[in-house]
């Protein structure tokens, strides 16, 4: 069992792929794929997402993933493809490992948002 966060998040980022922009893409490109924010709504509203992307904060996922939680979101289904982001890739790749964890089967960590902008990647602005 981790007992440190880089521990925590080197398990994270061994269970999670970490896929690129192009790949990322791609993806979306071929349908069903939940495209998922997880940093909290003032990163959101100072330097926008990805279009499309249902944002649920870090601290809410779980609430959010579980179809039996009252919290429950209906854009997460476990036969979805779910892309995960922060803002650097540990939030996303802590957050891909939960989801993993929770039976969801083909979850990817995209990383960065800024990474994701600065490479071109299309941009909705809050």
């Amino acid at each position: 069992m981790a007992s440190s966060v880089k521990e925590m998040l080197a398990a994270a980022n061994q269970a999670v792929p970490r896929i690129d922009r192009a790949e990322a893409e791609k993806l979306l490109q071929s349908g069903d794929v939940l495209v998922l924010d997880v940093r909290d709504p003032a990163e959101l509203q100072a330097s926008g997402k990805i279009p499309g992307a249902t944002n649920v904060p870090r601290g809410m996922l779980e609430f959010r993933a579980d179809p039996d939680s009252p919290y429950h979101d209906a854009a997460f289904n476990r036969d979805r493809t779910v892309l995960v982001y922060c803002a650097s890739g540990g939030r996303s790749a802590l957050a891909g490992k939960t989801l993993q964890e929770m039976g969801y089967r083909d979850v990817r960590n995209i990383g960065g948002f800024k990474d994701w902008a600065e490479g071109g990647g299309p941009v909705e602005k809050a």
